[in-house]
């Protein structure tokens, strides 16, 4: 199997229109896939955006070709119901068969408790988003469905529109519970390069390989991606400056605890220094930087690097990666894997 590579459309950062064009020309230079957060809020006040990740991949699937897309991540545990999730992607992978891909994972308390829900822990986090992969397999399994689980209930439900194949599932998450969770229920592993690789290599990826033992899978038949953030221009500067704005992000209060006003979360966030950010993100003039952190990424183990950028001129680093990243990254590693 050969490694692929996505492009990251962050909502909070551009208008779907913006992003839309980003995508067009993706598309072009040589992207396999589309990842789109699905906020309700994003993690900063100050000329943000938060554009409907659905609506909008509809839009990018008319207007590109080749590109698959998914959500990096819906949460299908209380604004939206699991239902509802399985009835948008079944209706998007009939639209564009083998285009669609649903990324799920726990919740950020950004997205719920603006439209009045109270934050969950993690545990009942984690047991929701279980059940919900359970009713939306049972949903696009076709019938009537009746579930009656702990958090959820469907009273002879059935989708009447579902795609020729199910839609792909990915699950995201940190460590190794989610890991498992993914091994034993999804076809896909998502994650976010926010801790050292060889913690994936030695712990994340074992515990994935455990979950699909569990339910009697196989390893190799489940895709793995990583978001790998970073910003590039020929002005360090400018390349730093613009990566301040996701401080609040790196924060593990705020997915913990049930903190969902961006103004709040942007106030903290100037309190961050700035080499904490750089831990997690590329800061380069220089575009092998980029392709030598995408190879620690294939090389501990994933098969896709979703680049998640937020440099100043996103055109031209589209076209820079489409340019000079993905063919030398394609040649090198398609040809160790076929």
């Amino acid at each position: 199997m050969g490694v692929s590579f996505g492009f990251k459309a962050a909502h909070e950062q551009f208008s779907p229109r913006q992003l839309l064009e980003h995508c067009v020309i993706a598309d072009k230079e040589g992207f396999n896939s589309v990842w789109a957060s699905d906020h309700f809020h994003p993690w900063f006040h100050s000329g943000a955006q938060s554009g409907f990740a659905w609506v909008w991949m509809a839009a990018v699937a008319e207007r590109t070709t080749n590109l698959s897309l998914g959500t990096g991540v819906t949460a299908p545990i209380l604004r939206y119901h699991p239902a509802l999730v399985a009835q948008a992607f079944a209706t998007l992978g009939h639209l564009y068969p083998d285009r669609i891909r649903l990324g799920l994972g726990s919740g950020e308390a950004l997205n719920e408790m603006p439209l009045g829900y109270s934050w969950p822990s993690l545990k009942e986090r984690m047991e929701r988003l279980e059940e919900a992969l359970e009713v939306i397999r049972k949903l696009w399994s076709g019938g009537f469905v009746v579930h009656k689980g702990k958090y959820y209930t469907l009273r002879n439900a059935k989708l009447y529109t579902r795609p020729e194949k199910p839609v792909p599932i990915y699950v995201a998450g940190f460590g190794p519970k989610m890991a498992r969770l993914a091994g034993r229920y999804a076809d896909g592993f998502y994650s976010f390069l926010s801790q050292p690789l060889e913690v994936y290599r030695d712990t994340v990826f074992p515990a994935l390989k455990k979950g699909a033992d569990e339910a009697g899978r196989v390893l190799s038949q489940i895709g793995s991606s990583i978001e790998m953030l970073f910003s590039l221009d020929e002005d360090l500067d400018k390349a730093t400056e613009s990566i301040r704005r996701w401080a609040g992000s790196l924060l593990p209060v705020f997915f913990k605890y049930g903190v969902w006003d961006p103004r709040e979360i942007e106030e903290h966030a100037e309190k961050v220094g700035l080499e904490a950010i750089k831990k997690n993100w590329v800061i380069t003039d220089n575009p092998d930087d980029i392709v030598r952190k995408a190879e620690q990424c294939y090389d501990a183990g994933f098969d896709e690097v979703v680049f998640m950028s937020s440099s100043p001129n996103q055109f031209k680093v589209i076209e820079t990666l489409g340019r000079q990243v993905i063919p030398y990254l394609k040649e090198k590693y398609n040809a160790k894997r076929v």
